[in-house]
């Protein structure tokens, strides 16, 4: 009896391949070159992946409000209500105190500029401030035995009559309520100083009213002409006093109201 080994035509080894098992077939899906439509499936899996992962962080944030009852709700309401006003009425306060330091800048402004005014005013009245504005320039003519202190004297009262503002007088002395003039060898002092002829009187007020009143029937030129002198008044539309004095302590005089 023959082998039935022996008379097999196609005899079979004992170590027969196994047919591939699903993990064999995966790694030879992933390690081959995917189709088109894979990849559409594998892009479409991704973006559902990200929606469901971005639903869940969105469920988490509001999972402190859905076991809440509708008491509760409605208390979280009226306290982000009752915030929101708190927040309003301190940014209406901050506004307010803004617009009161900015009115009260603005009155410390006006109060300094108004002061700064006044100061001046008075600086250029009492003669510690320099002066420029429109006037006239008068020159007196005449020798020192003719023209002296009579004649200046009329005329410096003559000018203030007529409105002037600011005096000076041979760019060297301001002239001023307290002014005093003297006669002297040579010329006239005024208020210490010796001044010679020519005498030059600059005078800061209105052009014409200041040479009016100079020049009227028994005025200044008259007098002046009448000791063998002579007076020219130069209308100016700017007239430049620098000279000024040093301010001087009252002695008996102190503000009303004070002891």
């Amino acid at each position: 009896m023959s082998d039935p080994m022996m008379n097999d035509p196609t005899p079979k080894s004992r170590d027969t391949e196994r047919a591939p098992d699903g993990r064999s077939r995966l790694l030879a899906a992933l390690q081959s070159t995917g189709s088109r439509g894979q990849v559409m499936v594998a892009v479409l899996l991704a973006v559902l992946g990200f929606a469901a992962v971005t639903q869940v962080h969105a469920n988490g944030r509001d999972d402190a409000y859905v076991g809440a009852r509708q008491g509760d709700l409605i208390q979280y309401i009226n306290n982000l209500s009752l915030a929101s006003q708190r927040t309003e009425s301190e940014i209406t306060k901050l506004q307010q105190t803004r617009d009161s330091l900015r009115n009260d800048a603005q009155s410390r402004r006006t109060a300094v500029e108004r002061a700064r005014q006044q100061a001046n005013a008075l600086g250029i009245l009492a003669g510690t401030e320099p002066a420029v504005g429109p006037g006239v320039r008068i020159t007196v003519r005449g020798s020192a035995a003719s023209v002296g202190t009579n004649q200046l004297l009329n005329g410096l009262e003559e000018l203030r009559d007529a409105g002037a503002e600011v005096i000076e007088m041979n760019d060297k002395v301001r002239v001023v309520a307290q002014t005093s003039l003297s006669d002297a060898s040579g010329g006239v002092r005024v208020d210490g100083q010796l001044l010679r002829p020519p005498f030059v009187i600059d005078a800061i007020g209105d052009p014409h009213t200041l040479s009016t009143a100079m020049d009227f029937t028994g005025g200044f030129i008259s007098e002046v002409r009448d000791v063998g002198g002579k007076v020219s008044v130069e209308k100016r539309d700017r007239v430049e006093i620098v000279s000024v004095r040093n301010p001087s302590a009252p002695t008996y005089a102190k503000p009303a109201g004070t002891r």
